[in-house]
């Protein structure tokens, strides 16, 4: 391991090698065409549901899916609409702002040549089963809130 590169705790970041550059470009550049495509695919009034099908448990159930609204809200989050993504899934607009996040620093780590050890630290500390049941919890409190508000609808109208 190279001495830049060494994991110093009293260091918030360090000089980053090529590799890091590297994939921190392709990051970067993977994030910023998703939400490129997602704010092109909203400006042209693209109908999502024919690319990637509209969702069969609401067809079938007639409540939302746990991911129901993540396209919609994904849209509106491209768009700069981020209090309406935030009301349309709130679930996928906090992912969507760690998504924005994360292209940041990768975006930093890739021009600027910095790498942040916090990162690192993230993974190494945090097991992946923790993240992966925070996701899970998000996903499911985005779901709650969803299913609360076409309830709400459905009890409207009777």
């Amino acid at each position: 391991m190279h001495t830049s590169q060494q994991v110093n705790k009293a260091k918030f970041f360090s000089r980053a090698s090529s590799r890091q550059r590297l994939t921190a470009v392709v990051i970067c550049l993977v994030v910023a065409g998703f939400f490129v495509f997602f704010a092109l695919a909203g400006h042209y009034n693209i109908d999502m549901g024919r690319w990637i099908g509209y969702c069969g448990f609401k067809q079938k159930h007639g409540l939302p899916c746990p991911t129901c609204g993540m396209t919609t809200a994904t849209l509106a989050f491209s768009q700069g609409k981020i209090s309406e993504a935030f009301y349309i899934q709130p679930a996928c607009t906090l992912l969507c702002c760690v998504l924005v996040l994360i292209a940041f620093l990768a975006f930093v780590t890739a021009v600027f040549g910095k790498h942040f050890h916090f990162i690192e630290r993230l993974f190494n500390e945090v097991k992946v089963r923790y993240i992966i049941l925070a996701l899970i919890i998000i996903i499911a409190a985005g779901w709650a809130v969803t299913l609360a508000q076409a309830l709400a609808a459905s009890n409207s109208y009777r």
